[in-house]
């Protein structure tokens, strides 16, 4: 997805923010400058201040000036940008392993309904997944840990569905991972196998949920009911 720290920091400022991680950013602050800074990262004090003032409007930290220097916390989205450069590096030397995003099946906006029945998107899933999804989509409101977890999605295989545009507006793209979802309460086995996350480009939702797509209606093929728990699996096996 094209978030706005994305868009503001490149690999330089990732590499400030590993830094300050190191020294003890993440879950509590660390008191840093300008100069300590550059001196670590070779380069002048003016480069280092650019950089962290661009994590700073990116909110991947937030900054307290001191009286020696600046107080420097890494924010929850700093945070999941680390573990995304995480996954990546884990993927190239242990290979991708799957994801799990657990949370609970909530009702959405009905905004899936309308996006994933329009023919522009339509006609790429039939082509590209191999199937017509129902009119309507699981929203899964995600635990911590699965808020988590899903940074690593995009270490993981997906299909591209591509942005069109008809005479009134321009639709944004998608990515669709192959997923399974399973259902978490109860002795019963209730799984659902050739479902997809999709995760559009732009959308309303926050990183703490993610939508699902099937050919069937997952809460009833699952029996599911309200703000029950689910797990959906994302790897592990190849796209429809």
């Amino acid at each position: 997805m094209d978030t706005v720290a994305e868009r503001a920091v490149g690999h330089d400022e990732l590499a400030v923010l590993k830094l300050l991680a190191v020294d003890g950013g993440v879950g509590g602050g660390t008191k840093t400058s300008c100069r300590s800074l550059a001196d670590r990262l070779d380069a002048s004090s003016q480069t280092a201040s650019r950089r962290l003032r661009r994590l700073a409007e990116a909110e991947l930290v937030e900054r307290e000036t001191v009286g020696d220097g600046q107080w420097v916390t890494v924010t929850d989205e700093g945070e999941r940008a680390l573990r995304a450069e995480y996954e990546t590096y884990r993927r190239i030397f242990e290979g991708s392993s799957p994801v799990e995003l657990v949370g609970t099946a909530t009702d959405g906006m009905g905004e899936g309904r309308h996006y994933i029945t329009l023919q522009g998107y339509m006609e790429q899933f039939r082509s590209k997944l191999g199937y017509e999804p129902f009119p309507g989509t699981l929203n899964v409101a995600l635990t911590e840990s699965g808020v988590r977890a899903r940074s690593a999605l995009s270490t993981q295989d997906s299909v591209r569905i591509e942005g069109w545009e008809d005479d009134d507006r321009t639709y944004g793209p998608a990515d669709c991972y192959s997923a399974q979802v399973v259902a978490l309460e109860g002795d019963d086995d209730r799984s659902y196998d050739g479902a997809h996350v999709i995760v559009p480009e732009r959308t309303h939702h926050d990183e703490s949920r993610v939508e699902v797509i099937a050919p069937d209606k997952l809460r009833s093929a699952l029996e599911l009911g309200d703000e029950e728990a689910v797990a959906v699996r994302v790897g592990g096996g190849e796209s429809r």
